[in-house]
């Protein structure tokens, strides 16, 4: 009789939620396929735990907030140093970082110090010498505001990461998220799996069965929170005869969000967060393009390219925002989501 323990494994993934559900739950059902009596651990930060949770909440998760986090470098790794310890405790047989912002970095060269078994990022110099160079006031700002300046890898195809592998002839079925883990990190045997499987949310289910056409649009304040002609396109595609949703989602649960996303039809969005949430729930994609590349995300749809904006320019520059110009036309676009769901 074999009395021995399962394996204990913690994967390490906090920003951001888009991620955590895109990169963080493929690898943790890659991790469970490949040891399945294994005892998995997650690592994450705010709404992640409740993405993992209805994943697999058999998962036992280290769940930092805000205040475990602090935005100053020193509070952060004094903070991140005391995570060390409560991990270094736990006696984990593999601990994996997926994850590429500093302080996860920060944190995995800590115990790869310390002699824990470690896999993935971390950072390139000891925390000593880190610190060393903070109180000579000698640390460069761009070293920890960039992962190419301080990151290091067990991942020997991690320098992938940096190039614009969306030109090459290999084009994954879902974008950034199955390149990073099949060809950066190496896991070549990924059956790449993002899905949180929700029952629709019934109030919407039956507010769309109002409408003529049956059929639920989603343009969610924060997908779209700089399109100019957001009232417009609402109104064009009511006078379609389209169910459409549009408020605000940063508030409510995850497990809300996602009800919904599986009870519409089509999101209509830029690049962004929600985007992923929408990936999940298995609801049809139009990008709004703009001048960003839609390889990078291999969306369902997607509209013409189309240069920034004059007034887009100004108003990004203005915010010191990444945001991309969404400036289509409404009826351009509506016309669009009308030939997509007849």
């Amino acid at each position: 009789m074999n009395t021995s323990s399962p394996l204990k494994i913690l994967i390490i993934r906090l920003l951001n939620v888009s991620d955590v559900t895109s990169i963080g739950v493929p690898a943790l059902r890659y991790f469970q396929k490949q040891y399945p009596e294994a005892e998995f651990h997650f690592m994450t930060f705010t709404q992640g735990a409740e993405v993992l949770k209805l994943a697999d909440d058999s998962v036992k998760l280290i769940h930092l907030n805000k205040n475990d986090w602090p935005d100053s470098l020193i509070p952060a790794m004094e903070s991140f140093l005391g995570h060390a310890e409560t991990i270094i405790g736990e006696g984990y047989d593999q601990i994996i970082n997926l994850d590429t912002s500093f302080m996860a970095c920060f944190l995995t060269r800590f115990l790869k110090d310390a002699g824990e078994r470690v896999m993935g990022n971390f950072m390139n110099q000891s925390v000593q010498s880190l610190v060393e160079q903070f109180q000579a006031q000698q640390l460069k700002p761009e070293y920890v505001s960039s992962p190419s300046h301080y990151m290091d890898s067990t991942f020997a195809l991690m320098s992938r990461w940096n190039t614009k592998w969306w030109e090459s002839s290999f084009l994954p079925e879902n974008g950034y998220p199955e390149y990073y883990l099949a060809h950066c990190c190496g896991f070549d045997r990924l059956e790449f799996d993002m899905s949180l499987n929700l029952d629709p949310d019934s109030n919407l289910l039956a507010k769309k069965q109002q409408s003529s056409k049956q059929k639920a649009i989603a343009l969610s304040t924060n997908a779209l929170p700089n399109y100019p002609y957001l009232t417009e396109l609402k109104s064009e595609l009511e006078a379609k005869g389209f169910y459409v949703w549009l408020e605000s989602l940063a508030e409510k649960p995850v497990q809300q969000q996602i009800a919904m996303l599986a009870a519409t039809d089509l999101l209509v969005t830029p690049p962004s967060e929600f985007y992923w949430f929408a990936k999940a729930a298995k609801c049809p994609t139009l990008l709004i393009t703009g001048d960003s590349e839609p390889a990078v995300l291999m969306p369902d749809y997607i509209t013409d390219k189309t240069p920034a904006c004059e007034a887009c320019i100004q108003a990004i520059q203005g915010q010191h925002s990444d945001l991309p110009c969404t400036c289509i036309k409404p009826d351009v676009l509506a016309e669009q989501i009308t030939e997509l769901l007849a």
